[in-house]
């Protein structure tokens, strides 16, 4: 064994492959995984049992320099501009023959920044003096290399390597990341530390992405990078991501950007479902039996026929209840899975909202009220949808709005306001947008107190609500302060201005006493401390439409209205009433 292994890495027949590693918001390769593999008629093509052959007959560094330099010629002759990850093992930093900088004079060799390449240490192998790692790592990263924690989760010292070595990316191991979608633990875990990145400056990669709906909660939990056989297999060359993978992620971050502030009631079923892999109505019971046996995650399965439409669901635990009578083995197995399926699953299209779904699965009976929630789009079986996902959603979305909604009138803040706008701009569809200002609200509030101000509030916020809901797909925000903002579709808010202003001057008049009413003006100090005469309150409108005009940022939008805002005043003051202005 001895003598073959030194034969394979002094005649170097060891070749270097390539993963990459992709952004989790664009789907871009920002670098390659550069990995070893041994002949191909050898059991040392698999690495695990190279390396550990290595450790074994000291011949650890001469492998590792091999391998080392292997990867970088081989990068350095497809000219790429993105980072090289290197393995490394903590135990070479102790290795009697470690010589401190090789990579260095290797890089340059062959024209490679340090800055380009990362090294990855290894935590499935224990450190044994982190004073002595730590003095090696300082070294490294002194000479300009990035240092990646690599299988973080599997290894003897996770939190003490990372504490030791404040990597600029911390790689998670493939067995945190398999199956997270169905497990909650997994990405409490996975959050807690793309929380502890995001503070730190660090990156998460996740490792062994092989399932698109793990894909998808990994960019929901906010992980920075991935890798794995369902981007790439390691190859010789370096692969570009597929266009259909790198839509899967554009498309996926557009719809949670869209969805950032939306209530419940505008998101539809299925962009939360899970892509599940139905089975036929012909499938054996015994083919069920293995699916569930093999993935424990898996809580049921959907049927459907050649056409796709879907014809039922079997739960796992209805499916064990049934053949695991004391004739169900024989009876069942052999026969296809329709006999005990429920052909009567709840079925949801595919735009129904999550606010209606959470309503029809409260009305299940209590035995159903767990089972899968099939989606289907254009009658064709699309997904599933758990009832802890469906609730996770929907609390998610609605506390989203609750936080950044303004706590007076309960309408969206500037957070969410901004969030609009800005999709309108990049959507490029005809709006109207309205600037709300109420006229001499401070002499009113200075007068009458704080809390007759915020019924004041409260009533205007209320008006511009009742008239502008009558319009489709209407957006209303509550900026602070006696300032609101109104959205609707097309260029005809005239008529909607006409009616606001009209119920607003014709109520607004009851929040005077009677001696103010009959005066029809106020007295208050001024910022000069001396009274002043006020009006009784009018309102403004300023419109501003993307008629003749194509804003290109939220920026050059909120500047026009805030300067016909400020027109719209003028004239009010001068015709000592409420009144708008296109």
């Amino acid at each position: 064994m001895s003598d073959e292994l030194r034969e394979i890495i002094s005649s170097n027949r060891l070749r270097s492959v390539f993963q990459p590693i992709i952004s989790m918001q664009t789907g871009e390769v920002i670098g390659y995984e550069a990995l070893t593999r041994g002949p191909k008629d050898s059991k040392y093509i698999n690495p695990e049992i190279l390396f550990e052959a290595a450790k074994t007959h000291d011949l650890l560094w001469d492998l590792e320099i091999t391998c080392r330099k292997n990867a970088i010629k081989t990068f350095s002759s497809h000219n790429s501009d993105k980072f090289l990850f290197v393995n490394i093992d903590p135990a070479v930093l102790k290795d009697d023959h470690f010589i401190k900088g090789f990579t260095k004079e290797l890089l340059a060799k062959y024209n490679i920044s340090p800055t380009s390449l990362i090294f990855e240490i290894t935590e499935k192998t224990s450190i044994d003096c982190y004073e002595n790692f730590s003095e090696v790592i300082d070294y490294y990263k002194n000479q300009g290399y990035k240092i990646a924690i690599d299988d973080v989760g599997t290894g003897y010292s996770g939190l003490t390597t990372i504490a030791k070595t404040r990597p600029n990316y911390i790689k998670m191991d493939m067995s945190l990341i398999t199956n997270i979608t169905r497990d909650n633990f997994k990405k409490a875990i996975i959050k807690s530390f793309v929380d502890f990145a995001n503070s730190t400056n660090t990156k998460i990669i996740a490792e062994g992405i092989e399932d698109v709906n793990d894909l998808y909660t990994l960019i929901e939990i906010g992980v920075h990078y991935g890798q794995g056989f369902l981007i790439n297999r390691p190859a010789d060359n370096l692969m570009e991501t597929s266009e259909i993978i790198k839509k899967r992620i554009v498309d996926k971050n557009i719809n949670m950007r869209k969805h950032s502030f939306s209530p419940s009631s505008n998101v539809k079923i299925g962009e939360i479902a899970r892509e599940e892999s139905p089975v036929l109505s012909t499938t054996t019971c015994s083919e069920i039996d293995k699916i569930f046996k093999s993935n424990h995650s898996i809580r049921g399965i959907s049927i459907v026929n050649n056409n796709y439409s879907i014809i039922g669901v079997v739960m796992n635990s209805d499916f064990f209840s049934k053949v695991g009578t004391q004739y169900g083995w024989s009876i069942y197995m052999k026969r296809p899975i329709h006999l005990i399926m429920d052909s009567n699953p709840l079925i949801v299209d595919y735009d129904i909202t999550l606010d209606i779904v959470s309503k029809i699965v409260i009305s299940r009976e209590e035995d159903k009220l767990y089972d899968y929630i099939i989606v289907k789009k254009n009658d064709k079986y699309f997904g599933v949808v758990t009832v802890i996902s469906l609730l996770e959603k929907t609390m998610e979305f609605e506390l989203n709005v609750a936080k950044y909604s303004n706590p007076l009138t309960g309408l969206p803040g500037n957070v969410v306001i901004e969030d609009f706008i800005s999709k309108l701009i990049i959507d490029k569809k005809k709006f109207s947008l309205l600037y709300f200002d109420i006229n001499d609200f401070k002499a009113f509030n200075d007068k009458y107190g704080f809390e007759n101000g915020d019924r004041v509030l409260s009533f205007t916020s209320s008006v511009i609500q009742k008239h502008t809901c009558l319009y489709k797909d209407s957006f209303l925000g509550h900026i602070g302060g006696d300032d609101f903002v109104a959205i609707i579709p097309g260029y005809n808010a005239y008529n909607l201005c006409e009616d606001i202003i009209n119920e607003f001057d014709n109520n607004i008049i009851n929040f005077y006493n009677e001696y103010d009413r009959e005066n029809k003006y106020i007295q208050s100090v001024n910022r000069n401390n001396i009274n002043e005469n006020y009006p009784l309150m009018s309102i403004s409108i300023a419109i501003v439409i993307n008629k003749n005009k194509s804003y290109t940022s939220i920026f050059e939008l909120t500047e026009e209205a805030a300067r016909i805002k400020k027109k719209c005043k003028l004239k009010s003051k001068e015709l000592m009433k409420s009144c708008y202005i296109v």
